[in-house]
């Protein structure tokens, strides 16, 4: 018998939506592609992940209680960016563990939760990429990627199977670029230094393009290559593999 397509819930991000909308659409196509149903609930959210970080842990419950509601009925939620992703994997179970109505459910929300890249992979057994990408691509690992979900050689192995690609790697690439949500606007001097770091290793590969499967560092990092005069392109993963590059690279301020 032939397998149930899986319902996907997806969870766009506040970034995606509101800077890079091309991301989710990216990322509905490869779910699609992948076998999946895919829907984006209107009644979503922010996952609250700004307010836990800033302390205000009560704007974050009630946050984190609507995406619960709102992603209820799905066989998984995915979401294209380690950061969101981890906040709703390793953080809400314990944020709500407290609370009588919803502790089970964010520990249930959590187990169907992954980030795009290890579903991809690891749930949906995605083994190549159709798409055709001319040029040598840098990866950056979001900290939240590698570190809160063990991301790492997923997005790496379906890179490699993009027509025209060369995949190479950033010196110390497991450093972070300094984004880190609010910590880049507490600590603008610090992220800046870091961010400079980073955007020196990525030009050091000699690709023409840098990708990542986190906005947020990706707008970091855009913003220093842009400001050094650089003529590296910034994009998300999801559109390299989607095939769906027509739209310009990654800008600071570009929506």
């Amino acid at each position: 018998m032939p397998e149930t397509a899986p319902n996907v819930g997806l969870l766009v991000t506040c970034l995606v939506d509101l800077f890079r909308p091309s991301v989710g659409f990216a990322a509905v196509k490869l779910l699609e592609d992948a076998g999946c149903r895919v829907e984006a609930p209107r009644a979503q959210t922010c996952c609250g992940q700004p307010a836990y970080n800033s302390g205000d842990k009560r704007d974050a419950k009630a946050l984190a209680r609507n995406v619960i509601d709102a992603f209820a009925d799905f066989d998984y939620v995915v979401v294209p960016s380690g950061s969101c992703a981890g906040m709703v994997r390793k953080h809400y179970p314990a944020l709500l563990a407290d609370d009588a109505k919803y502790a089970d459910k964010a520990r249930d929300l959590a187990a169907r939760t992954h980030e795009l890249m290890a579903f991809l992979v690891d749930v949906r057994g995605v083994e190549k990429s159709d798409a055709r990408y001319e040029g040598t691509v840098a990866y950056h690992d979001s900290c939240s990627s590698l570190r809160e979900l063990g991301v790492h050689d997923q997005p790496r192995r379906l890179l490699r199977t993009v027509a025209g690609l060369n995949l190479v790697e950033v010196p110390d690439g497991e450093v972070c670029c300094g984004f880190g949500g609010i910590f880049a606007l507490k600590y603008g001097d610090i992220s800046g230094e870091i961010v400079r770091k980073k955007a020196d290793a990525i030009e050091s590969t000699g690709a023409d393009t840098v990708c990542a499967a986190d906005l947020g560092c990706l707008l970091n990092i855009a913003g220093r290559l842009q400001r050094e005069g650089s003529g590296i392109k910034v994009r998300h993963v999801a559109e390299i593999l989607a095939g769906m590059t027509e739209l310009p690279p990654i800008a600071e301020g570009r929506r």
